[in-house]
C-alpha cells in the first residue's frame, strides 16, 4: 500500500540515510496515525544497524542535537521545536516475569515488529524505497475494521508487559475500536499482573487512566476496565458501583451505567481531566450509604460527604496530584447542593451560601450537575435542565452583584484584632464568623465599609460574652 509523507524532517533522514546506506523504517504510531489521518510530532525510526550512530549522523547533518542516548536499547533521542524524534535499531526483546525491562538482542525488521505492542502500531514504511506500507501482522485491515489485536499470541503479550493491558484499552478508547476477543479473554486472565508492583509502576498505570478518561468518549475504556476485571485491580471503589441499584426520577437506575454517562455527559463539553475525575467519583460512596426505606426505596445519605472524606486515600493510592485533591473533593461534597435551589421559593441567602462556598469552582459544579441529569425519559431530563437554567441565572446574578467570587469577609482577623484589642483567639473567629453572616443572610452588602460599621456595632456583645 503506497502512501504520502508530508514531513521535511522524515524526508531529510530518508536523504541521510540513502545517502549513507543505512536501512532506515518509519514505524509505529507515526504510521498508524498516518493512515488514520491524523497529525502526530512524535515520530519513530527504526535502523537495522546502529540507530544511535545514525541519529548522531543525522544530528550533525540537520545541525541539531542529540538529546538523549539509551544505550541498553539501541535508542536515541532527537527533540526540536517541532517534534519528538527517537532512532532505534532494531531489536528483539525476551521478559523475566518479574520486570518490564526486557533483555535487548540486536535483530531484524520482522523480530522488531514481532514485539510491537498491536497489529496497528506494527506497520512501517522503508525510507530508502519510495514510500510503500510494510504489514506483516494484518494491521492495515485492523485499523479499516477498528480492532485492536496483539502481532503475537496475547496471553504472552500481556504477561511479558502487563502495562499493554491498559495500553490496548486506552487505544480502544482513544481511537472508539474494539479488542477482538483472543486478547479480551488474555486480559481477563493476566489483569492480576497489574498488582505486582515490582512489574508496572503506579505511576504508569494512573497515566493510561487518565488518558483513559481523556477520550473523547471514556466510557468506552472505562467500560472495557469494568468488563475485563482491570477496575477491579487499579479503582476497585468504582467496580463496586456496578449492580448499586438506585430509585430516582433523573438517575439511572444502575449507580456504574449512571456514572458512565455522567462521566461522557461532562466529556462532552470539556476536556478538564479533574472535572472528569469528579464526575467519575461523586456517587463513589454509595455502596457504603445504601440503605432501604419503606415507601422511599434505597437511599443513599451523607454519600456525597463521605465520598469527599475518600477522596485523599484514593490520591494517595492512584499517585495523583494532589494539588488537585481539594478541586475534586470540593465537587464530590458540594453537587447535591444545588438540586434544592431549583425549587420557585428559593431564597437570596441559598443562593449566596452556595456561591460563597463553590467560589472559583462554581462553574464546574453547575456542569457538573448538569451532567447528573441520567434519566432515560427525555421529558424529565428537559424539565430538569430547564429548572437549571433558572438556577444558574440566580446564582451568576447573587454572585456578580454580591462579589461572592472566592468569598472573604471584607474586614480580616488581624483588624478585628486591632479594633477590639485582642490577641489570636475563639472571639476572633466569631465576630468574623457574624460578619460572614450577615453578609450571606443580606443584611449588609459584601463591602469594607458596611462590614466594618457591622464590626463595630457588634464587637461590645461578643466582647462582654
Amino acid at each position: 500500500m503506497k502512501i504520502k509523507i508530508n514531513n521535511k524532517f522524515v524526508e531529510k533522514v530518508a536523504e541521510i540515510a540513502k545517502a549513507s546506506g543505512y536501512k532506515v523504517y518509519l514505524v509505529g504510531g507515526y504510521v498508524r496515525d498516518l493512515l488514520l489521518g491524523k497529525e502526530s510530532s512524535d515520530i519513530d525510526f527504526m535502523i537495522l544497524g546502529d540507530g544511535i550512530k545514525f541519529a548522531g549522523l543525522v544530528a550533525k547533518e540537520m545541525k541539531l542535537e542529540v538529546t538523549a542516548v539509551y544505550k541498553n536499547f539501541g535508542t536515541a533521542l532527537i527533540n526540536t521545536h517541532s517534534g519528538k524524534y527517537e532512532f532505534s535499531s532494531a531489536r528483539k526483546e525476551s521478559y523475566e516475569r518479574n520486570s518490564r525491562k526486557p533483555k535487548i538482542e540486536f535483530s531484524g525488521l520482522e523480530d522488531d515488529l514481532s514485539r510491537r505492542d498491536f497489529t496497528i502500531n506494527a506497520l512501517c514504511i522503508d525510507l530508502t524505497k519510495p514510500p510503500e506500507i510494510i504489514d506483516l501482522f494484518n494491521g492495515i485491515d485492523d485499523l479499516k475494521n477498528k480492532v485492536i489485536r496483539t502481532p503475537l499470541e496475547p496471553e504472552k503479550t500481556f504477561d511479558d508487559d502487563p502495562l499493554r493491558i491498559m495500553r490496548a484499552i486506552r487505544f480502544a478508547s482513544q481511537l472508539g475500536f474494539s479488542i477482538d476477543n483472543p486478547a479480551l479473554i488474555a486480559i481477563n486472565k493476566m489483569a492480576h499482573r497489574l498488582k505486582e508492583d515490582s512489574v508496572v509502576s503506579q505511576e504508569r498505570i494512573t497515566n493510561e487512566f487518565l488518558l483513559i478518561l481523556g477520550s473523547s468518549k471514556p466510557s468506552i475504556g472505562l467500560n472495557l476496565l469494568q468488563l475485563t476485571g482491570v477496575m477491579d485491580i487499579i479503582f476497585p471503589e468504582i467496580s463496586m458501583l456496578s449492580g448499586v441499584d438506585q430509585r430516582s426520577e433523573y438517575h439511572h437506575k444502575d449507580v456504574f451505567n449512571h456514572t458512565m454517562q455522567v462521566v461522557d455527559n461532562v466529556a462532552e463539553v470539556s476536556d478538564n481531566i479533574w472535572l472528569r475525575f469528579a464526575a467519575l467519583v461523586h456517587d463513589i460512596a454509595k455502596p457504603k450509604t445504601k440503605k432501604f426505606v419503606e415507601n422511599k426505596g434505597w437511599t443513599f445519605h451523607g454519600h456525597e460527604e463521605l465520598g469527599a472524606r475518600m477522596m485523599k486515600k484514593i490520591f494517595q493510592r492512584m499517585r495523583l496530584p494532589l494539588h488537585h485533591l481539594d478541586y475534586v473533593s470540593k465537587l464530590v461534597k458540594m453537587h447535591l447542593r444545588p438540586i434544592p435551589l431549583a425549587q420557585d421559593n428559593v431564597t437570596d441567602s441559598a443562593i449566596r451560601r452556595l456561591a460563597a462556598e463553590a467560589g472559583e469552582e462554581l462553574v464546574d459544579l453547575l456542569t457538573l450537575c448538569r451532567a447528573d441529569i441520567t434519566s432515560k425519559n427525555p421529558e424529565k431530563i428537559k424539565k430538569f435542565l430547564k429548572n437549571y437554567d433558572i438556577v444558574e441565572k440566580k446564582i451568576i446574578e447573587v454572585q456578580e452583584k454580591d462579589n461572592l467570587r472566592n468569598f472573604l469577609s471584607p474586614v480580616r482577623g488581624e483588624e478585628i484584632m486591632r479594633i477590639c484589642n485582642l490577641e489570636p483567639s475563639r472571639k476572633v473567629g466569631i465576630i468574623k464568623k457574624k460578619i460572614e453572616e450577615a453578609i450571606l443572610e443580606g443584611e449588609i452588602p459584601n463591602e469594607y465599609e458596611a462590614a466594618l460599621n457591622y464590626l463595630y456595632k457588634i464587637k461590645d456583645e461578643i466582647l462582654n460574652l
